[in-house]
């Protein structure tokens, strides 16, 4: 079994992992570490729940240690506050006694807060993009001495329209740095953004994009849209009795239907809070920590709880709506089947929704079964157009798992999991 210390970490940070109960390194930590600790530029292409925090905060908090300098030396920029504050408690847990202090840079948390940490002097600053501009028109914070750049979920970051803000912050950085560039996709956005921003960078793929953990058992429920309440209320309420829905986590597409939801789901007496865009940070923080330490059984979110949510256990996910984008499924139903523990995915399909159902399962390669509830079947000619379509599917992801083909660009260099990274000629 390979451990950490033969990835080239110092030993106090190996038995750091070792002490939180990471025994071995995950396959992106593996590959990404030694390449890390090297100074080089990376791309890592891993799915969600796969260890890319630990990939690049390791090798960077031993770069810290190794050449100790005062002033902000990292900036970590994230799509959404949970991702942020997640990687904030990861370096906490990680950084050993005496490394550099850390700031979490984010809307809707006190701004003088903020500016007492970065007054009183910060080795690493961990931001969404927004709040990050905030600081540098106010003067609060100084970018110049940036010597590592980690775009964490970096294809979120521009799904969520932040390339302008990201633009304005690599003007703001020193052109000599190492950045860290990780994606769960590798679209020509991603690749532009990496060809204009690093010098030649290396490609850690470690795992086929787009597809679901393998500990994930996925269920779709056929059903009408004007009965996905009722069904998801029999789930909980009477399913319960045969199935444990112990944590249950449940992804709506708007903010709109979350707060619903989430309301009748309290009327009928279940333990339940939200987390959405309009939350202020205090309630979305609650929620979570609710939820994390098991007062609060099920959270109803949008799609900004679908990345950064690291909570152990989650028993189910639900998609009360089957997402527009199919990768997002993918990181939905990446909140369960985590630690080694099998989770659940049931998705309710509406016949609109079924050509959606068809693209996530073209993209992840796999036909989800279909089901109907008694009581809940849609129309007799939509539940039999589910099931041709699944069967469609399974011959269409057979033949075309992924219909993105972004590595024309990409030169390989050895291993099918290190490559190195070119621009293409114009033309192609």
């Amino acid at each position: 079994m390979e451990k950490f210390s033969q990835l080239g970490l110092q030993a106090a940070l190996a038995r750091r992992c070792e002490s939180l109960g990471y025994t071995e390194p995950t396959p992106i930590q593996k590959e990404a570490i030694p390449l890390v600790l090297e100074g080089g530029d990376l791309i890592g292409c891993a799915e969600t729940g796969t260890g890319k925090t630990a990939a690049f905060l390791l090798p960077t908090i031993q770069r810290m240690a190794e050449t100790p300098r005062p002033g902000t030396r990292v900036l970590v920029l994230a799509p959404t506050r949970e991702l942020s504050t997640q990687i904030e408690t990861s370096y906490k847990q990680l950084a050993p006694k005496g490394a550099p202090r850390c700031v979490n840079v984010i809307g809707g948390a006190s701004m003088s807060k903020q500016n007492d940490a970065l007054r009183r002097g910060v080795g690493i600053v961990i931001a969404t993009p927004g709040r990050l501009l905030d600081h540098v028109e106010r003067g609060t914070v100084d970018l110049s001495h940036i010597e590592v750049l980690v775009l964490d979920e970096a294809d979120r970051m521009l799904d969520m329209g932040f390339l302008p803000q990201i633009r304005r912050v690599l003007a703001l950085l020193p052109k000599k740095r190492q950045t860290l560039l990780f994606s769960a996709t590798m679209s020509f956005e991603i690749e532009e953004l990496a060809r204009r921003t690093m010098h030649d960078p290396k490609l850690v793929e470690v795992s086929p994009r787009g597809r679901p953990a393998s500990l994930v058992e996925q269920t779709a429920y056929a059903v009408p849209a004007q009965s996905k309440t009722a069904l998801l209320l029999d789930l909980l309420e009477v399913e319960r009795e045969s199935d444990n829905f112990e944590r249950v986590l449940i992804f709506t597409r708007t903010r709109r239907a979350a707060e619903r939801l989430s309301h009748i789901l309290e009327a009928r007496d279940h333990s339940v809070n939200r987390i959405h865009a309009d939350r202020t940070q205090p309630q979305r923080e609650a929620a979570l920590r609710g939820f994390k330490e098991g007062r609060t059984r099920v959270l109803v979110a949008t799609d900004i709880a679908a990345r950064g949510l690291d909570v152990e256990s989650v028993s189910h996910v639900i998609n009360y709506d089957v997402p527009e984008e199919p990768e997002a499924y993918v990181h939905r139903i990446g909140r369960t089947g985590r630690a080694g523990k099998v989770g659940k995915a049931i998705t309710l399909v509406s016949p609109v929704e079924e050509l959606q159902m068809r693209a996530i399962e073209r993209l992840t390669g796999q036909a989800v079964e279909r089901v109907t509830a008694h009581g809940f079947a849609p129309a007799s000619h939509a539940h039999a157009g589910a099931h041709r379509a699944s069967a469609t599917t399974v011959a269409a992801g057979a033949a075309a798992p992924s219909g993105v083909k972004p590595f024309r660009a990409l030169r390989r260099t050895g291993s099918s999991s290190r490559r190195s990274f070119r621009p293409r000629r114009a033309g192609r």
